[in-house]
């Protein structure tokens, strides 16, 4: 299988590159898991975001986000809006994704602790990456979730 990468900040995507981003994840945030939340938010413009996705045949398959400091969490890098678009899924697209991540997160973000608000069910996903549970299970948009930590 054969991705291409693409890592940028906001204002560097075209938009068609915007457009595909913000569909794959109200197709899946919004409409696949009932989550009905405004997932556009100011936090995608931010100057220090990074976008990390991927193309397979032609469209996006794979995105994520990558936020400085303070954006999501006081005292640490954080990584979210972690996903994969359902043609792709069970390639193992998931973890090429999370391992190109990390890589991006040490060329931006050196030797930072990284945290993620994960569903409870992606635990042992998030395992394998290197990320330990930092939490009690709460409900984030009613869907059980849990902080996760990795150090680095």
């Amino acid at each position: 299988m054969k991705v291409a990468w693409q890592v940028k900040h906001f204002k560097a995507l075209n938009i068609d590159e915007l457009y595909e981003i913000l569909k794959l994840r109200i197709d899946v945030f919004v409409v696949e898991q009932t989550c009905f939340y405004a997932d556009i938010d100011d936090i995608d413009r931010h100057e220090d975001t990074v976008h990390l996705f991927c193309y397979l045949e032609g469209k996006i398959a794979g995105y994520l986000r990558i936020l400085a400091k303070g954006q999501s969490y006081r005292d640490y890098i954080a990584i979210g809006r972690v996903i994969v678009a359902s043609h792709a899924r069970g390639t193992g697209l998931g973890h090429q994704l999370m391992a190109e991540a990390l890589i991006v997160c040490q060329q931006y973000f050196p030797d930072q602790q990284i945290k993620i608000s994960a569903q409870e069910h992606l635990e042992s996903f998030y395992g394998n990456h290197g990320f330990e549970r930092v939490s009690a299970m709460y409900l984030e948009d009613d869907i059980p979730h849990i902080a996760m930590l990795k150090v680095v």
